[in-house]
C-alpha cells in the first residue's frame, strides 16, 4: 500500500471498495475516519468536526469515512449525511478489513496536503484537532494527540487497562526504541501528518496502531505533541481484543526487522551512559555494603538482604542521576511534583530490573557457582541489569519530547 504525492493521480480503489465522491482540487486537510458499527456516533462526530473545520479551514478540507461494510450500515448512515455535509466522502470496503489499512485506503483517495486520522467513537475530542493543525502550520511534519503530555490523560480507565497500555509502550521501547521513543504516546490513533512525509514508501501496517507505520517508514523530522484526555465511549461497543495486542507485537517485530530504521539512527548517548555507569558504581558500593551488613553480619537470607540493599542503592542512584546524569532534563522539569514523578518512574524501572537481578543472582549463585562467591554472583547480576536500567530510564524517567 502506498500514498502517492499530489502531483500523481491517486490509484483506483481496490478490494471491492466504492468511493462516493470524485477527486477534485487539492485541499489543506484530508481527515480519515475508519469505521465499523459506528452508526450511532458518525452523525455527532461529523457535525462537531465540520463546525470546527468550517472556521479553521473553510472549504479547504474533506472528511473521508472508510467503513468495513458494517452490519449496522454505518456506511449508509454516512452517505445520508452527505446531503447536509458536502465535504464528506464515504468509502465502503467489502473485501478488506482492518483499521490501519482502512486509514491508508482513505489517504490513497485523499486530496489533502495534510493527512489525518481520528476515531469515530468520540473518544478522541474533535476540538483537539485545531491544536494539531496549528502545530502543522508552524512547521511540524507530524502532530500527535497524546495522553501523556501536559493537558493529556484518560478519563475512567481501570488499573488493568492502564497497566496494559503502559506495558505495550514498554515493549515497543524495547523492540523499536528509535521509533517508539520519538513520541510520548506511540499508541495514539489521533494525529495529522504532512503528506510529503509519507508519500512514496510502501506501507504494510498490521493491526490498529497506524502511527507506528508512519514513524517507522515515513520521513519524519519534526514532531509536535498536543495533549488530550481520552474519553469514554458513549455509544457502541469497544473493539479492543487480545488479538489486537498480538497484532501490535507482530507489527513491532516486522518494523524492527524491516531494515528501515537506519534513517532514524542517532548516536548512542555515550557521555550520559558513562555518567550513569559511574553513578551505578556508587550504587554498587552502597548495595554491597548493605548486603554485607544484612547477609554476612546479621545473618539474614540472601534474597531478602539483596532486596533491601537494592532499594537503598536505587535511592542513592536516583539522587545522583537527577542532579548530574540527567541534569539538563531535570532543569526543565523543576518542582517537587515533577521530581517525585521521575523518582517513581525510576523506581519502577529499577524494581523491574531488580526482579531480573534477583533471578540472575540466584541462578549464578546456586547453579553456576555452586552456592559460593555470593558477591561475585551479585556483580554479574548488576552488570546485566545496568543496560536495562539505563535504556528504559533514558526513554521513560528523564525524557522531554523533542518539539522543533
Amino acid at each position: 500500500m502506498q500514498i502517492l504525492p499530489l502531483a500523481v493521480s491517486a490509484p483506483e480503489t481496490t478490494s471491492g471498495a466504492t468511493d462516493s465522491s470524485p477527486a477534485l482540487q487539492t485541499l489543506a486537510l484530508s481527515l480519515t475516519i475508519p469505521t465499523y458499527n459506528e452508526g450511532q456516533n458518525i452523525g455527532p462526530l461529523v457535525e462537531r468536526l465540520t463546525t470546527l473545520l468550517d472556521r479553521a479551514l473553510p472549504q479547504d478540507y474533506e472528511l473521508i469515512v472508510v467503513d468495513d461494510d458494517s452490519p449496522d450500515l454505518t456506511w449508509n448512515t454516512a452517505l445520508e449525511l452527505q446531503a447536509t455535509y458536502p465535504q464528506l466522502r464515504v468509502l465502503r470496503r467489502q473485501d478488506e478489513r482492518g483499521l490501519s489499512s482502512a486509514v491508508i485506503r482513505g489517504w490513497q483517495v485523499a486530496r489533502g496536503r495534510c493527512l489525518g486520522v481520528i476515531d469515530a467513537d468520540l473518544q478522541h475530542p474533535p476540538e483537539v484537532l485545531v491544536g494539531l493543525l496549528d502545530a502543522i502550520q508552524q512547521g511540524a511534519d507530524l502532530a500527535v494527540g497524546s495522553r501523556h503530555v501536559e493537558g493529556g490523560g484518560v478519563s475512567e480507565w481501570s488499573l488493568a487497562r492502564r497497566v496494559l497500555s503502559r506495558g505495550a509502550q514498554t515493549v515497543g521501547l524495547l523492540l523499536l526504541p528509535r521509533v517508539v521513543g520519538r513520541v510520548s504516546d506511540p499508541m495514539s490513533g489521533y494525529f495529522v501528518v504532512q503528506r510529503e512525509a509519507i508519500a512514496g514508501p510502501l506501507l504494510n501496517p498490521k493491526g490498529y496502531k497506524i502511527l507506528l507505520e508512519v514513524l517507522g517508514r515515513g520521513t519524519i523530522d519534526t514532531i509536535a505533541e498536543v495533549g488530550y484526555v481520552f474519553q469514554e465511549r458513549q455509544e457502541g461497543a469497544s473493539k479492543v481484543t487480545w488479538r489486537q495486542y498480538i497484532d501490535y507485537i507482530h507489527h513491532l517485530l516486522r518494523l524492527r526487522l524491516g531494515g528501515r530504521l537506519s534513517r532514524l539512527h542517532q548516536r548512542f548517548p555515550m557521555q550520559r551512559f558513562v555518567r550513569f555507569g559511574l553513578v551505578g558504581l556508587s550504587g554498587v558500593v552502597v548495595d554491597m555494603a548493605i548486603l554485607y551488613l544484612l547477609h554476612s553480619t546479621l545473618g539474614l537470607p540472601l534474597t531478602r538482604s539483596k532486596i533491601v540493599a537494592a532499594e537503598v542503592a536505587i535511592i542513592n542512584n536516583f539522587i545522583w542521576n537527577d542532579a548530574w546524569t540527567f541534569a539538563d532534563v531535570s532543569l526543565q522539569q523543576q518542582g517537587w511534583s515533577a521530581r517525585l514523578k521521575r523518582f517513581l518512574k525510576f523506581n519502577l524501572v529499577c524494581l523491574a530490573g531488580l526482579v531480573l537481578n534477583v533471578l540472575v543472582l540466584n541462578v549464578v549463585y546456586n547453579l553456576v557457582f555452586g552456592q559460593r562467591w555470593a558477591y561475585l554472583a551479585n556483580l554479574v547480576a548488576i552488570a546485566i541489569v545496568t543496560f536495562w536500567n539505563f535504556w528504559l530510564n533514558l526513554k521513560l524517567s528523564w525524557r522531554v519530547t523533542q518539539v522543533k
